[in-house]
């Protein structure tokens, strides 16, 4: 009897932590679902980068033919979002603006990822003296206003798509270090990696077989938040009118434009504006999202 007891007992014990296994599995599947909210901020990006693709192929109104007979027009099947103060047409200077905003969005985060990932993994992986050099080069990036700076830079060596790039480009290598840097932290202590320097690996192999392919998925994740910040950062400057210089439409030189007729005719900057918010905000949540997937991943390795 006490035998059917004891094992009665072994067996509630294990249903139990059969359970709570499930459990905690059923919850990281949960987690690793993106959910109707991500693939929403998706179908806004998809469009949007849909509608810059299509200029190649259809045959859009020119952004910058002005229809004196159409001053501040709303909306109609000639013009879909109304013209600006000038008679150009708004739904074609918005894509041809979502074309320059996309271009610097994704050419400024790649170039910056790629200097801060080689930064971030020399310094997570050798520390010592390279981590504090690294250190101080991050630290002294940041120490200057990015607008302010990045005013200046364009000031004096005009301002051009590819000097534009290269400022924004400049200003995301912080972020991507600290990531790349924390992550070649965590990774250049397991198993796998003492294991290839135990095997005589060089410190190059290392770092680009067994680091870069766990630490890139993080720092990749984290470039969609890196693009919303390039956009709102490309917008500011063209606002500012240190961005790229007329006639190519931008949405921050859009919104600029619109200033002066905000109390008459407000809807030349806020159609721009609401763009502009829904891009960044769609961006954003797929990054934080991507962000959350990757972290369940690293931590359920």
């Amino acid at each position: 009897m006490a035998d059917t007891s004891q094992l009665l007992g072994n067996l509630r014990m294990f249903w139990f932590l059969g359970r709570r296994g499930s459990t905690a599995s059923e919850r990281i599947k949960k987690k690793r679902k993106f959910g109707v909210i991500f693939w929403l901020a998706a179908s806004w990006i998809s469009i949007m980068l849909v509608a810059t693709i299509s200029t190649n192929f259809i045959t859009f109104p020119d952004p910058l033919s002005q229809d004196y007979n159409a001053l501040s027009a709303p909306w109609s099947m000639d013009h879909l979002l109304g013209t600006d103060h000038l008679g150009r047409d708004m739904f074609s200077r918005i894509v041809f603006g979502a074309a320059t905003s996309f271009k610097i969005a994704f050419t400024s985060p790649f170039i910056g990822m790629a200097i801060g990932l080689c930064l971030g993994l020399s310094a997570g992986y050798f520390r010592g003296r390279v981590d504090s050099a690294v250190s101080i080069f991050i630290d002294s990036i940041l120490a200057f206003p990015n607008i302010v700076l990045a005013i200046a830079i364009l000031f004096y060596a005009g301002a051009n798509i590819f000097n534009l790039v290269m400022v924004i480009a400049f200003y995301t290598i912080p972020q991507f270090t600290r990531i790349s840097r924390a992550n070649t932290m965590l990774y250049a202590q397991r198993e796998f990696v003492v294991a290839a320097r135990a095997q005589g690996a060089s410190h190059l192999r290392i770092l680009l077989r067994e680091l870069l392919p766990n630490v890139i998925v993080p720092v990749a994740a984290y470039s969609l938040l890196i693009m919303s910040f390039t956009i709102a950062l490309e917008g500011t400057l063209s606002f500012l009118g240190v961005g790229l210089p007329p006639p190519d439409p931008t949405w921050g030189q859009m919104i600029s434009d619109g200033v002066e007729e905000l109390e008459e005719d407000a809807f030349i900057s806020m159609v721009p504006s609401f763009f502009m918010f829904m891009t960044i905000l769609a961006l954003n949540l797929m990054g934080d999202r991507m962000r959350q997937f990757t972290d369940v991943k690293a931590s359920s390795a």
